[in-house]
């Protein structure tokens, strides 16, 4: 499988020269990678191995904090199916998650009980709280520099998007990818992650290199192996970005490739923190967290 060719754009220096390759990548694939972000190695790397213990503990005790899609805690094995999401029949996911959501609330009840409640902590890892509440205050403002960065891309200015996020949504999952010991031989179809495009405005991804890693499509190459700098970040932008811009950026279609055969022990994490804009916001005529909870319903299985 050939390997999809993306622009590492780098967050420490100027930004003029580097807005058309933005331009271009999402016109193309809907994905860029990021470097200069200044998140540390040693936050990732804390949290993956909290996570990992949680992971492996025994699945009566996961069970406690078993959620539904687009809730707070466990998303246990065959929780989400992403192929709904593209009207495909796929076997459920095989993965699980951790799911953490934001919780201050705006002083809108209606709201707060939907989109902004207390996230949940599993007892066994205590460590994992504060680690994840300061990587999602670094990942609050990347994404908020990221999304200055495209708005000058798209020419309309650095506040275009952030001017809309105030008191925006996020969801961040810690995805774990077991190897086949644990999952089984996957069903025909079947993926860790499904192919789809992601619902919202856009995705900060910090991923483990492997075999049954990320893949992303695009239109002239097909489906290809996702670029991998273990220094960067992965950013990839949803449907309501591209809808934001007219068309012009595509929402970037991938999927995560199944445990691999001839490495069947392979275990991979991912941290992925989806970053919305605020709940009320319009786009192309939908309001913004409708579309959201409508996509999270479509993906739920079983």
């Amino acid at each position: 499988m050939s390997e999809a060719r993306l622009p590492v754009i780098d967050l420490g220096r100027d930004p003029a020269g580097q807005l058309p390759a933005v331009d271009r990548a999402l016109r193309e694939a809907g994905f860029l990678l990021v470097s200069g972000h200044g998140v540390e190695p040693e936050l990732r790397a804390a949290i993956r191995r909290s996570a990992r213990a949680f992971f492996h503990l025994p699945p009566e005790v996961k069970e406690r904090y078993a959620v539904k899609v687009g809730g707070r805690g466990w998303l246990g094995p065959g929780a989400e199916a992403n192929g709904y999401a593209e009207g495909t029949a796929t076997p459920p996911d095989l993965k699980e998650s951790l799911s953490f959501a934001a919780e201050e609330p705006t002083g809108d009840p209606a709201v707060d009980a939907e989109w902004f409640l207390p996230n949940t902590w599993p007892a066994e890892t205590p460590e994992l709280k504060p680690l994840v509440t300061a990587y999602l205050e670094r990942m609050r403002a990347l994404s908020d520099h990221v999304l200055d960065l495209l708005g000058l891309a798209l020419g309309e200015g650095a506040d275009f998007f952030t001017r809309h996020t105030g008191h925006p949504t996020f969801g961040f999952n810690v995805n774990w990818y077991p190897g086949r010991e644990r999952t089984g031989e996957p069903e025909p179809g079947q993926f860790r992650i499904g192919p789809h495009t992601d619902f919202g405005t856009v995705t900060i991804l910090d991923r483990e290199h492997g075999k049954g890693g990320l893949q992303l499509y695009t239109d002239a190459g097909g489906w290809q192996d996702a670029p991998y700098d273990p220094a960067a970040f992965t950013v990839n932008i949803g449907d309501l970005m591209a809808s934001w811009t007219g068309g012009r950026w595509r929402s970037g279609r991938h999927r995560v490739l199944p445990p691999p055969a001839d490495a069947p022990a392979e275990e991979l994490m991912s941290l992925v923190y989806f970053y919305e804009c605020d709940p009320g916001t319009t786009i192309g005529g939908i309001e913004s967290h409708a579309y959201l909870r409508a996509q999270l319903d479509a993906i739920t299985a079983g």
